[in-house]
């Protein structure tokens, strides 16, 4: 049984990477539009790798494409649910005669209806999601975004605004004053329930939860509001 060929250098990242530069997501005379989101990645392409590819890769990856060619891409509108990569520039001091790898500025666009109105959760992970490991890729970082307003106005903003929170704390002419409870994690509702009311009537005029907190076992969500 012949030996397995191993790939290296620049035939390692060439392997299993699909032509995403053939397929669509390389749009050069692309022009876009006003709706379009428009994400600005700076790409450190792996050895080997095009520069125009790896943008190519990103706005793949980060929309409509997955790791193989699939025949139910014909039951989309894929030319325009698709995400383009239409124009790549050289970031300054970087490349050869430097010291530094050659990094790339990579505009991609996103149709506006790839996203949920109104969700940033879902803005994020489709944009800055599992891209940050792609193969194509040694490095990737969002340096900038444009959201467009069709896309702002989907979002309802707060229920209540600082004038009707200013008046249910019954506080006017200063900052209020908020504190996080700690420990984030392992307090018991009652415990929890303490804390939140010594810090009250230590002066704080409101007590959030940590990001961390939910509805664990050492203090499910109801016990928590019981008591406090």
């Amino acid at each position: 049984m012949a030996s397995e060929t191993i790939k290296e250098g620049k035939e390692r990242y060439k392997s299993g990477v699909i032509p995403y530069k053939k397929m669509g997501y390389w749009e050069p005379d692309y022009k876009p539009k006003d709706t379009d989101v428009i994400a600005l990645f700076r790409i450190t392409p792996q050895e080997g790798v095009d520069p125009e590819e790896a943008a190519a890769a990103v706005a793949g990856e980060s929309s409509t494409a997955t790791w193989t060619v699939v025949w139910t891409d014909r039951l989309t509108a894929c030319e325009l649910y698709r995400a383009k990569a239409y124009r790549v520039d050289p970031v300054p001091n970087t490349g050869a005669g430097t010291k530094n790898e050659a990094q790339y500025f990579a505009y991609i666009a996103y149709d506006l209806d790839l996203f949920e109105p109104g969700s940033i959760a879902n803005l994020t992970a489709s944009i800055i999601g599992n891209v940050f490991g792609f193969k194509a890729v040694k490095a990737l970082r969002l340096e900038d975004m444009r959201i467009p307003v069709a896309y702002l106005k989907t979002f309802q903003g707060p229920a209540t605004g600082i004038v009707v929170e200013r008046e249910r704390l019954d506080k006017f002419g200063r900052p209020l004053l908020g504190a996080t409870t700690k420990p984030k994690l392992g307090l018991s509702g009652r415990n929890y329930g303490r804390v939140v009311y010594e810090a009250l009537k230590g002066g704080l005029d409101f007590v959030k939860d940590d990001e961390n907190i939910n509805s664990q076992p050492f203090m499910h969500w109801r016990d928590r509001f019981l008591f406090v």
